[in-house]
């Protein structure tokens, strides 16, 4: 934190032999008021440019790590997706738009499968010490404290914490003890032995990307270009590398949206999460990668 983009180009340079990339975290607080528990409603442009600014600050000299989640932050599909009806397409759409970026991704456990924020009932649930001190402290200084929950719940680090969901066992298959957190009771239906199996799945869908990164050098190499930027829906861009160019879209969004960039009409859909994709029309949460008609 605090690191500039030209000093972290100066600190991953090959030349200088230092290191090989860094983590900025100037877009886990693009959605922070006043304070992290302020939450703010997400302004897509913003964390567009956020990440646009380091894909360029970073194109020439330098690497960058691609990531949404770590222990310190809510789960992505609750935050910045849907994770009631279109979990899985939203988590998806995430994934989709963060992996094709220039870098190295980061996968945090349990974001293959779409794991989400935890159902916290009260205080008691929580054991992480920064949020059990804020709900102290603002309480204290006379804070609804439904509202200090529902910040938590919202916002804090204990959402990353709960046990990873490999099946549908009582404690998830992740320990036969007593958990430090409690299992989050989705893990019936969201856990990886659902998903291993399933073409459908959110878990298929991270195979699929990490195939294309593996086997399709503009993934890796690519220029990197921001398209939309004011765009409050769409996030687009496009990855090229000598004569292949691919064009990466997702709708941040519950609404059926239009796509204005004519010159992608008729493009071939490589990747989407979508049954049906339509010619530059994105349907809610979908992610989608096309290859230059």
């Amino acid at each position: 934190p605090g690191v500039t983009v030209e000093e972290a180009a100066r600190y991953t340079d090959p030349a200088r032999h230092e290191l090989d990339m860094v983590f900025q975290f100037e877009h886990v607080g693009i959605d922070h008021g006043v304070s992290k528990w302020d939450g703010l409603p997400l302004h897509l442009p913003a964390l567009k440019a956020s990440l646009a600014r380091w894909q360029d600050g970073l194109a020439e000299r330098g690497w960058n790590s691609l990531y949404f989640s770590n222990h310190d932050q809510p789960r992505v599909v609750s935050r910045f997706g849907d994770d009631g009806t279109h979990r899985e397409r939203s988590a998806t759409m995430l994934a989709t738009v963060l992996h094709l970026h220039r870098g190295t991704p980061y996968v945090y456990q349990g974001e293959e499968l779409g794991m989400t924020n935890a159902p916290f009932a009260g205080i008691e649930d929580f054991r992480d010490v920064e949020s059990l001190n804020h709900y102290a402290t603002a309480v204290a200084a006379g804070q609804d404290p439904d509202e200090v929950l529902a910040a938590l719940r919202r916002t804090g680090r204990d959402n990353a914490r709960t046990p990873m969901q490999w099946d549908s066992s009582p404690h998830a298959g992740f320990t036969t003890g007593t958990p430090w957190l409690p299992v989050n009771p989705n893990h019936a239906t969201v856990n990886a032995a659902a998903q291993r199996e399933d073409p459908t799945s959110v878990l298929a869908h991270y195979r699929r990307l990490i195939h294309l990164r593996h086997t399709e050098p503009v993934v890796a190499h690519g220029d990197f270009t921001l398209l939309l930027p004011d765009d409050g829906r769409i996030w687009a861009f496009t990855r090229r590398l000598d004569d292949v160019e691919w064009l990466v879209l997702g709708n941040v969004s519950g609404d059926v949206v239009d796509v204005p960039l004519p010159g992608w009409a008729g493009a071939r859909v490589l990747v989407s999460n979508v049954d049906a994709p339509g010619d530059l029309v994105l349907q809610p949460w979908e992610g989608r990668i096309c290859v230059r008609p």
